[in-house]
């Protein structure tokens, strides 16, 4: 798919300096740029990191769970 797209002058010189760098064409950089964007910003995967997050701290402890039951008993929905 072709498209055409604005960007400022100083990104366009970044990206074509990366490219080069990374032996990829600029089809191929952009291409990778916006497939990592979408990636990074999908709220599944947004949830699936916050759900590794989670799992790696753990509960935190009796005080740790009374304080967010605590927190949330307050916040609006």
């Amino acid at each position: 798919m072709k498209t055409a797209i604005s960007i400022p002058d100083d990104l366009f010189a970044d990206a074509e300096l990366l490219a080069r760098e990374l032996k990829k064409s600029r089809s191929r950089l952009y291409g990778d740029a916006v497939r990592e964007y979408v990636a990074r910003h999908s709220a599944e995967s947004v949830t699936a990191a916050l759900d590794s997050v989670c799992a790696d701290v753990g509960t935190g402890g009796e005080f740790t769970q009374a304080a967010a039951r605590h927190t949330l008993e307050r916040s609006d929905w």
